[in-house]
């Protein structure tokens, strides 16, 4: 399996020290953020550039355009400073989120901002990591959804899934696309008072022996079905941000999915 880290793990650590904390274990393959910690707006990409070159790390993804769905106001200029930023500081590709607020979004609309993101990706060399929420409140729940409106708008070529365990939970979506997937993101839930309808990212955890959201059985088919990219572990947990040694935290989760495989 090729493991990564989200920077959401580790919130508290400057980027460099989070890179370190990366290559202690064994990884070489990272995602930072525009939001905790927000790296984009604090950090010159030509530095993020440089100190992931000096660390031997390979910036995934940044996360998150959101909500990309939705191709109007202020999305379209932020879509293309992201993507301005993604390129000169080396990163691959842009996640991308749909809104989350109980709004729906047609479908035409979704196929619109997909069409409309695609030449600004191209353009940079960068790919398209389209991210379904499986929040109730989410305007796109589904992996089966984001895959119908890539391809009614042709952007194969360009974008991919990301398959977030804890999202794949909660829309109760059964079916699974290795071939169309590019990121996996892995988190856990272990609270054994909260029902699946109330989970939000407040419950999510570094995956461990108390998981209720079927990491392990979710990684082994997508494993069987050849999955091959990467496995970033994204907990959104405060509990998990106040760790001292969040690196050791990380291992321990490393060393249970391995294990349980």
């Amino acid at each position: 399996m090729r493991f990564a880290i989200n920077h959401i793990t580790a919130p508290k650590l400057s980027l460099e020290a989070f890179f370190a904390t990366a290559r202690e274990l064994g990884l070489t393959e990272v995602e930072i953020r525009n939001d905790l910690p927000d790296i984009v707006g604090t950090v010159e990409p030509a530095a993020v550039k440089a100190a992931a070159e000096k660390a031997g790390v390979t910036i995934i993804s940044i996360n998150a355009l959101y909500p990309f769905n939705l191709w109007s106001g202020d999305l379209p200029a932020r879509a293309v400073a992201m993507a301005d930023y993604a390129a000169a500081s080396g990163a691959k590709a842009l996640v991308m989120c749909p809104l989350n607020d109980g709004t729906v979004v047609s479908f035409d609309d979704l196929v619109a901002a997909l069409k409309a993101m695609k030449p600004i990706l191209k353009e940079r060399g960068l790919i398209g990591f389209v991210e379904p929420l499986g929040f109730p409140i989410s305007s796109m729940r589904t992996k089966a959804e984001a895959i119908r409106a890539i391809d009614a708008a042709g952007g194969g070529d360009v974008y991919r899934l990301v398959h977030d365990t804890f999202h794949h939970h909660l829309a109760g979506e059964t079916e699974f696309f290795p071939e169309r997937t590019g990121l996996v993101h892995i988190s856990g839930v272990i609270d054994p008072g909260v029902s699946v309808a109330d989970m939000l990212d407040a419950h999510r955890v570094l995956v461990d022996g108390g998981d209720r959201l079927e990491n392990i059985a979710q990684i082994r088919r997508l494993e069987a079905a050849g999955y091959k990219g990467p496995y970033s572990f994204e907990p959104f947990a405060t509990e998990v941000h106040e760790l001292k040694d969040p690196g050791a935290a990380v291992k321990d989760s490393i060393d249970h999915i391995c294990q349980a495989l």
